[in-house]
This record gives C-alpha cells, structure tokens and sequence, in this order.
C-alpha cells in the first residue's frame, strides 16, 4: 500500500466474470476501489475481461435492484440494466471485491441521464434557442432534486459500501453530450460552453426573475453574445472575464448567482438524504471543479461553500484552488495513456492533494496499468 491512500474507479462489469480484476487493482496499490452503481450510457472497452472486450451500457441505469416502494408514484425514477450478465452486478460485484479485501465506494451519476431528459423533457435544460438537451437533467426543477436525493441515498445504502462518490451533481449543460455528437465545427471555449449551457426552461426563467433578469432578455443577450462565435469570428475565451464581457459584468454574475445557489441547493439535499440513509462515518466525496461556472460531469463549485461534503474529487490541475475547501481533496488522475502521469501525480500532491484516485482500471491498457503501477510504488515509505 502507497503512503498515499489510492481508490481506482471500475464498473461491475469490468469485475463480474473476471476472477483476476480484484487482485489487478490491489496490485496497483489501490486500496479501495470506486464502483458504478449509477451511470450514463456508454460505450467501453474491456482490455482484459476473459469474456468480451467491448460492453454498450444502452441507457442510463442502475446496477443493483431499486427499491420499489421508494420510487413508487415518482414520475423520475431508475431503469435496471441488462447488459452486465448479472440481475444484481453491483452487489455481486461489490462482494468479489471486498472478499479480496478492497473498500468499496458507491459511484452515481445525476444529472447526466440521457433516458430521463429524453423520456421528460420538460425535465431537461433548454438552451436560449429553446432547444432541449435530451442528456441533461435541470436541477432547477424540484422533480429533478428529488430524484438525484432518492438516487444517490439508494446507492449509498446497498451493503457493503463505505462510501460514496456523487458525479454531476450540480449543472450540466452542452459539454460532454450524447452518442454521435458532431459539433466539432464549432469548438466552444468555456465562455461559450457557458451560454450554450444557460438553462430557460420554467424553473430557471423564475430563478433568472428572483436575481432580476427578465429571461426573454437575457435570452437573446445570450444568442446575440454567441452569434460572433457560431459564424467563427472570435469572442470566445476560457475565462470568467470572458462571460462578463459577452453577457455585461452585471447580467454574467446575476446569472452566476442563480445557478450557484440552485446547485448548492441540489447538494445539500442530496448529501442530506445520504446521511439520513447511512451510518455515521459513511464518506461523500463529490466530484467537482472549483470555477463555480464550469458545467459538466465536475461541476461548478465554490471551494469555500461546499464544506458538508467529506471530499472534492477534482481534476490535478484544479488541487490548489480545491484547497480552499474545509472538505479532504482527492486528486483524480487519469491514466489513460498518460505518459506524465508521475509529473502529475507530484504537481498534485505538492498542491494539497491528500489522495488519488485513478480514472480507470478498466479501461486501462496493460501498459497503461503498467505505469502507473510502477509510479505508485515510488510513493511507497
């Protein structure tokens, strides 16, 4: 074991049928490992896996066997996969893993849910266009915070598990889209995410009024910002400064101010429902990145006001500013043919890092796992 605690993410599939997985990450020098209980539709390879090399999880779904008496008469609830060989992948899963002596930490994903936004659209976020974005759930919407409480304490309940990592547990909006995407001819920077992110369905036309934005204003002050950059003629940036400038310094921040609240609101309650559904010393790390107007699967946040949670789960160049946090900061290290990795493993812990956790066993090739194994073991007193 490193000096360093080290978890490394995987999916039940990566570990049903393949006896040799649980004994693959502990020669890692992981202690712990981070397994899908709640997750999007994806496409993934399985380097190693003695069965298949390749499973299509088709919608998003849950991996153990939700309880019908929570969901009952809630019109958002979970789908149970199908594609994992295994009625329960996650609690059989979960079990090989710990008989091998690993911790195990529940992974859920929420607002990210592209059979929910497509099944309810009135659900979804609409952009200023009034298009729907069939992948992203509006945590503006009270049906869509209730459901991500409900997810992501059923999660945190199945047996065995220490703890819980939360991912998009706040906006998401035009990055990271759905299968096929072809929106490569206009490369957004982070201004442009934003308002192509910018939610006017009727929870957040009432949130933009609260602050004192009138919303079909500020709907066309936001295509009127993106048409420069649909056309190629520059007024992109990768800053908040670059909102301000498209929006106007007052409408960017009331906008902020709105989506700010609305998503510490979705947190609080959602790490609500996990204490009341857990035993004191259950951990909840969530996954985040600490510029509160980015979107996506590491959500916006203000280091400063996110102090319920146990831990931020951040990217390795976002450590120093996730340090602001009182919660413990872990530093999620992709290793996918990340040929620097030990330069970013260093730069990271000089930071404030004080765990890692490695995106992802399964996906790793040999070479890859190879690496990385030999970096951690440099870590080792």
């Amino acid at each position: 074991m490193t000096a360093v605690p080290v978890s490394a993410f995987l999916y039940p599939w990566d570990v049903i049928g393949d006896p040799a997985a649980p004994e693959r990450v502990r020669g890692l020098g992981a202690g712990s490992v981070t397994l899908a209980a709640a997750y999007h539709a994806t496409t993934a390879v399985t380097p190693r896996h003695p069965s298949h090399r390749i499973v299509r999880a088709e919608h998003s779904a849950v991996y153990y066997r939700p309880d019908p008496e929570r969901w009952f008469g809630l019109e958002l609830r979970p789908a149970r996969q199908r594609w994992c060989g295994a009625e329960d992948a996650f609690d059989e899963a979960a079990a090989q893993l710990a008989h091998a002596g690993l911790d195990v930490r529940a992974w859920v994903v929420l607002a990210h849910n592209s059979r929910l936004a497509t099944a309810f659209p009135g659900c979804a976020v609409r952009n200023a266009y009034g298009d729907t974005y069939g992948w992203a759930l509006c945590i503006a919407n009270p049906r869509v915070r209730r459901y991500a409480a409900e997810l992501a304490a059923e999660a945190a309940a199945r047996p065995g598990v220490s703890g819980i990592d939360i991912e998009s547990c706040g906006w998401y909006g035009y990055a990271h889209l759905h299968a096929h995407d072809k929106t490569g001819g206009v490369p957004f920077r982070d201004a442009g995410q934003y308002l192509m992110s910018l939610c006017f369905c009727d929870h957040c036309r009432q949130g933009y009024r609260e602050v004192g934005l009138e919303p079909d204003r500020l709907a066309e002050t936001v295509r009127n910002a993106l048409e420069p950059i649909w056309r190629g003629a520059g007024g992109d940036g990768d800053d908040w400064d670059a909102v301000r400038e498209l929006l106007g310094a007052d409408v960017a921040e009331a906008t902020l101010r709105f989506r700010s609240s609305a998503a510490l609101r979705l947190q609080r309650e959602t790490v609500a429902a996990v204490r009341q559904a857990t035993e004191p010393g259950f951990t909840i790390r969530l996954h985040a990145d600490p510029l509160p107007y980015r979107t996506g699967a590491n959500v916006g946040v203000d280091a400063t006001t996110v102090d319920f949670v146990d831990g931020l789960v951040v990217p390795p160049e976002a450590v120093v500013a996730a340090a602001k946090s009182t919660a413990r900061v872990i530093a999620n290290v992709r290793i996918l043919s990340a040929t620097e990795v030990a330069d970013t493993i260093d730069a990271a812990l000089a930071a404030g890092a004080r765990e890692l956790s490695l995106y992802h066993a399964g996906l790793a090739s040999d070479q890859d796992l190879g690496r990385m194994r030999r970096v951690l073991r440099s870590l080792m007193p």
